[in-house]
């Protein structure tokens, strides 16, 4: 039993990550949100560096209780098994042929149709031809399954392998969250910069004189230096606002295919905080007519 639901877990996590690799190599135009983070990639290569190697001791250990007893491999339980392995490999067979192709014919783009379809036929096809011949007893002997199980563990790896060219090293994600952290930051004070304009009709001189008790608002400091942000007063309505950046954030809105990259936690990013790594100032000319002062607001009565 051990062995057949880690056999399940293994192959829906190598789909998805196969699924997930082909939609960011392939991307649809179609597609408006792009994980920066790669959230699905990061789970299925974190369920395989368990569950599978977990498979396969389960198959060795049983492979092994059968030369001993060979009778065992007649157990009703382990054909029941197979069988029901056999039967939910050609449903999902079916199954996600008939969703490939129902998205295909809704105007997916060729390459990802023609990609997830082979995708699907490699894993599950394998498993469905090597629990068949298994039940049959076609095996020529235990070489055969040793070939199943390094041919098996060589897909999984060079897979991984692939989801992390795909997906970048934990410390690029790292790096990227951090940067997320300071655009949010950044984000948050030119807010309170313009609502600071609109009650006196000037911008502050210092990041100072932002603070508020009574509001709550605390200024944010870079999250590794601890660092204030710089900011620079260069006109009546005008200011800039500069961090330092730990990686480029261009790459990835090229790469990814859309004009706006969405952050799981912070909703949308224009094109005004895209950055370079290093030092970057972003400059903001505050409009009167969009963020008139709030005693130049007219009330109704």
């Amino acid at each position: 039993m051990g062995a057949i639901v880690a056999l399940y877990v293994s192959v829906i996590s190598i789909l998805n990550l196969l699924f997930e690799v082909i939609n960011r190599t392939f991307p649809d135009p179609l597609q408006t949100y792009i994980d920066p983070y790669s959230s699905a990639i990061r789970w299925t290569i974190a369920s395989l560096f368990i569950i599978f190697p977990l498979y396969i001791l389960f198959s060795w250990l049983l492979e092994r209780e059968a030369v001993k007893n060979p009778e065992k491999r007649e157990l009703s339980v382990r054909k029941w098994l197979i069988f029901l392995t056999l039967f939910v490999a050609g449903i999902v067979i079916a199954v996600d042929l008939i969703v490939l192709i129902n998205t295909f014919l809704g105007g997916e783009i060729t390459t990802r149709f023609v990609l997830k379809v082979i995708a699907v036929l490699a894993v599950v096809g394998a498993i469905f031809g090597y629990y068949l011949s298994d039940i049959y007893g076609k095996f020529a002997g235990k070489s055969t399954r040793t070939y199943f199980a390094w041919g098996s563990a060589i897909f999984v790896i060079a897979s991984i392998v692939i989801g992390f060219m795909v997906m970048g090293s934990p410390t690029t994600q790292r790096l990227m969250r951090l940067d997320e952290t300071r655009v949010s930051h950044l984000s948050q004070i030119q807010y309170q910069v313009v609502t600071y304009w609109q009650q006196k009709k000037k911008v502050p001189a210092t990041l100072d004189d932002l603070k508020d008790p009574l509001s709550g608002f605390i200024l944010p400091t870079d999250p590794v230096t601890g660092s204030s942000y710089e900011y620079v007063v260069k006109g009546v309505r005008i200011f800039e606002l500069c961090a330092t950046f730990d990686r480029s954030n261009m790459e990835d809105l090229n790469k990814n295919g859309v004009s706006k990259p969405m952050y799981p936690y912070g909703g949308y990013v224009d094109e005004n905080w895209q950055h370079e790594a290093g030092k970057v100032c972003f400059e903001r000319t505050i409009d009167p007519e969009k963020y008139p002062p709030l005693t130049d607001v007219k009330r109704p009565l």
